[in-house]
């Protein structure tokens, strides 16, 4: 229907229209900034040359691809992204079911809202602030850790050039940072339950446990499936500020804390081998989109209905 108003005409536009006008702005964005890029992805396959740009540089097929597979650094990187990710994804996923089902048992409104707050603090705090704090911990001389240690006789040890003790720094300072926002997560799905199925449980004399077991993770799998294969997704994508700001890009360190974010960054900065750098990305990129295809199948085959696609 046309309708004329003071000279301009007005068209009635159906809901599905109006959706994809209200998406614009953001499908634009990820056209320019997600798939536009893509194209920089034939520098993985050239000895790519500023003066010659991306049509001028030469072509040197999976020669990047063979130099990096063949050297140490390959298999230590791939080692760290995915071991770090997935321990990060098994322990913080647990801890923050449990968590948001011990801040569902608070009664008291007051006391869940101060528990939600100090558990949200971490989320908030860069990781450039995370690494100072952590310094000041483990610093070698002042550190507060290090002067414990040293009050109870023992010989504190020199954290950052000790490469041993840095998969459990990391994985600790992981899940300390980011438990409270996925805890409020599932906190929040877990105030979207009917509270009569937790009341009819309680007249047939169901115990807490029983509960659990049998009404709360059945509603919180699909929400649990779907967080884990987001971050089975970025399995291979390690956490650049964390890994360059925690151990301060430490070559020392670089045996238990190189992934491969900090590795195309490294190739960058100090090799200037751009080549290398995007093998390294596309590379990464790849396994971690067919890891995602099959956590999705492996779900899928377990609950049709708590796969993603």
């Amino acid at each position: 229907m046309n309708n004329r108003t003071g000279g301009f005409r007005f068209f009635k536009i159906n809901s599905t229209a109006q959706l994809f006008l209200l998406c614009t702005p953001a499908l634009i964005l990820l056209l320019l900034f997600n798939y536009i890029p893509m194209g920089g992805l034939i520098v993985a396959f050239q000895d790519y040359r500023v003066d010659k740009g991306l049509l001028g540089s030469e072509w040197i097929g999976l020669k990047n691809f063979e130099f990096f597979f063949q050297s140490d650094t390959a298999w230590r990187i791939t080692r760290n992204t995915v071991g770090y990710n997935a321990v990060i994804i098994v322990l913080s996923t647990t801890l923050a079911v449990g968590f948001a089902i011990l801040l569902n048992e608070i009664t008291r409104k007051l006391f869940a809202k101060i528990y939600q707050t100090l558990m949200f603090i971490p989320y908030f705090l860069s990781w450039v602030i995370v690494s100072s704090m952590l310094f000041a911990f483990l610093e070698p001389s002042l550190g507060f850790l290090n002067r414990i240690l040293a009050g109870l006789g023992l010989e504190p040890p020199n954290w950052y050039f000790e490469p041993e003790y840095w998969p459990y720094i990391i994985v600790v300072m992981a899940i300390w940072k980011s438990l409270g926002y996925t805890s409020l997560i599932y906190f929040a799905a877990l105030l979207g339950i009917d509270r009569e199925y937790y009341e009819a449980a309680s007249i047939d004399g169901a115990s807490k446990l029983t509960i659990m077991l049998k009404i709360t993770l059945p509603f919180l799998m699909p929400l649990i499936s779907l967080l884990t294969l987001i971050s089975i997704g970025r399995i291979f994508s390690g956490n650049f500020d964390m890994f360059y700001n925690l151990p301060k890009d430490n070559g020392i360190l670089y045996s238990t804390t190189d992934v491969i974010d900090t590795y195309v960054y490294r190739s960058l900065r100090v090799m200037g081998d751009t080549g290398m750098a995007i093998a390294a990305g596309f590379y990464q990129s790849v396994v971690g989109f067919v890891l995602v295809l099959v956590s999705n199948y492996l779900i899928k085959k377990t609950n049709e209905d708590n796969a993603v696609f």
